[in-house]
């Protein structure tokens, strides 16, 4: 008998002896397994605490512990190597092998690999072939490397019903829906990218659960989408539900919940129709390539419903979606595309530090001194925002007026300008429609707005009023009075009438600044209607018509000098006329450090 105390080993908890793994008289190191306890279905090794020998066991399989009994008493001593065995393959216990995969985890890499494009050589090939790049070429491409982490990796098609399940994990990788979270500039994003190659980029019931889970993570978390809405709309095909017509489908309700919170980006390449197209249409803004078509309803739809059998190409090509204002930025291909998704989105990720800018000196000669002389607008643009900072949202559709995204200053800013290239710069129903749309995306997203002033006022007439131009208009106004960013107008040349106080958010005291260049003319209406309105008599009573010319261009001189911005600052209706070199600084100025939040606005008009 020896003298060496023996210590007991206590169970921990209350549980049933599964197993006895060592025996009486054995040597065990630390850490060896004594016995195997079951508790609430787990299973629980007691080891040794130290290294010794095990001189009792008092249980045996079967037996009932109390948490505290005995399990094994042990007479802790030093054990060599020898007594103990032969050393066990693989880490010592409580160490991890990082070299090893385990069964289970082999299947999880196996089923992640085989969505990947490597293990699709013949779909990828196939989309190549088509020109285009694969979803998650894109999506690649999109974000900062090594930043993506991918949401719903594994799910499949609901259609086991009809289709082996392993064909379903080939076939149908993440239902058709790549989506996740990535960095884009350095700033997260929820990135969603339909496949054309899987299953036509239709719309699934898995998929749409994954719409709704990045939609909700959006939201929550304040994060903007870019969403590559490329494929159909809805598919039959599934059998896994208990859906008979898919109308509680939640995606395009909480898609639209977002418009006005963060910023949404729609890119469309190839075919985009259905229920892909709602989201696009739900997006601030609709980036898309030369061989979109975009359509509410694909060729299957439309022959359908009996309206008759189109070839994809026929349905919302880029010559129709550009001038009709639906695309806000036509790109060459999807490569292009997604820098203008980068580009687009730096605004709203705040300041750039670096900047630089043209001489703006060169300002001063822009607007010709001869006031019924046209000239282009955009290269005052160009010459006044920090160099190659200009990002102009629908170009191809109402030509009235330039929206753009700039930086002055490394600042983001939203900027508008009559163009008098296109009808004198006077506003019509697109230009309006346009205008306070893009009044609304720089008030939710926290952008000031600088508006550049040269317009004779709204388009009127027979013809406009056909277009509804009462209701048009009048949307810049209600906007105008709604924004919570600043306004800081430049009148560059003409500021007349209804449309001018529209340019300014409804009047010259509105904008935080309201400045003119040298050139700047003022008035309630343009100076040629004026005078001809108000002097209709007296020149109708001059019979010689060489003389009632003259009269009648005396009549406007006199009513340009007294329209002029020097005469509008004496009386204080600007707040100064400056040399067209300071207008950096006086923009500036007038906004100093002010910072309006984003999402303080209820929603983004989709048209």
């Amino acid at each position: 008998m020896t003298n060496t105390p023996v210590t007991p080993v206590p169970a921990p908890m209350h549980g049933l002896v599964e197993s006895v793994e060592t025996s009486e008289g054995a040597a065990v190191a630390a850490g060896a397994p004594l016995v195997v306890l079951e508790a609430m279905k787990m299973q629980h090794v007691v080891e040794a605490p130290a290294a010794g020998v095990v001189r009792r066991l008092p249980v045996a399989p079967g037996d009932t512990v109390a948490e505290g009994d005995p399990v094994a008493y042990l007479e802790f001593a030093a054990v060599g190597a020898a007594e103990v065995g032969a050393p066990q393959a693989g880490p010592a216990p409580g160490e991890a092998d990082d070299g090893a995969v385990r069964a289970d985890l082999a299947e999880v890499i196996r089923r992640h690999e085989i969505g990947l494009d490597a293990a699709r050589p013949e779909a990828v090939a196939r989309r190549h072939g088509t020109g285009r790049r694969t979803a998650r070429e894109n999506v690649e491409d999109l974000c900062d490397p090594g930043t993506f982490t991918e949401y719903g990796a594994l799910t499949i098609a609901a259609q086991r019903r009809r289709r082996p399940l392993e064909e379903l994990i080939e076939r149908t990788p993440a239902d058709g829906l790549v989506a996740g979270v990535g960095d884009v500039n350095g700033h997260q994003a929820v990135v969603m990218a339909y496949d054309y190659t899987v299953l036509a980029g239709t719309q699934g019931a898995m998929n749409h659960l994954k719409k709704d889970r990045m939609f909700e993570l959006a939201a929550r978390r304040g994060l903007p989408v870019v969403l590559f809405a490329e494929g159909g709309g809805g598919r039959p095909g599934d059998t896994d539900t208990t859906t008979v017509s898919g109308l509680d489908t939640m995606a395009f309700h909480l898609f639209a919940r977002l418009s006005g919170r963060v910023p949404l980006v729609g890119i469309a390449a190839g075919r985009c129709f259905a229920g892909n197209a709602a989201l696009l249409g739900c997006c601030d803004v609709v980036i898309a390539t030369a061989d979109a078509n975009i359509g509410m309803g694909g060729p299957a739809m439309i022959e359908g419903g009996g309206l008759g059998v189109f070839a994809p190409e026929q349905i919302g090509p880029m010559s129709v979606q550009v001038p009709n204002g639906v695309v806000d930025v036509p790109v060459a291909d999807e490569a292009e595309a997604v820098a203008v998704a980068r580009r687009y989105l730096a605004y709203f990720q705040g300041p750039s530090p670096e900047w630089t800018a043209q001489d703006q000196r060169r300002l001063r000669s822009l607007v010709p001194e001869d006031r019924r002389r046209a000239y282009d607008v955009r290269a005052v643009i160009d010459v006044l925002a920090d160099t190659g900072s200009v990002l102009e949202l629908r170009r191809g559709f109402g030509a009235g007026v330039v929206t753009a995204l700039v930086r002055i200053e490394g600042r983001p800013l939203g900027l508008i300008a009559n163009n008098p290239g296109h009808l004198g710069g006077a506003i019509d129903r697109d230009a309006a429609d346009k205008t306070a749309r893009f009044l609304q995306l720089c008030d939710a997203h926290g952008l000031p707005v600088v508006s550049l002033c040269d317009t004779p006022g709204f388009m009127v007439g027979p013809d406009a009023e056909q277009t509804a131009t009462v209701r048009h208009f009048a949307r810049l106004f209600v906007t105008g009075a709604h924004l919570r960013v600043p306004i800081c107008t430049v009148i560059l040349r003409k500021a007349y009438g209804l449309g001018a106080q529209a340019m300014a958010g409804g009047s010259l005291r509105v904008p935080v600044a309201t400045v003119a260049w040298p050139t700047g003319e003022l008035g309630g209406m343009g100076l040629e209607g004026a005078v001809r309105l108000g002097f209709r008599r007296e020149l109708e009573a001059i019979a010689d018509p060489a003389e009632r010319q003259a009269a009648f261009d005396g009549l406007v001189a006199a009513a340009y000098e007294q329209g002029r911005a020097l005469s509008a600052a004496t009386v204080f209706e600007i707040d100064d006329v400056i040399d067209p070199a300071e207008t950096r600084r006086w923009i500036s100025t007038a906004f100093g450090r002010a910072q309006v939040p984003p999402g303080g606005r209820g929603f983004i008009d989709a048209w």
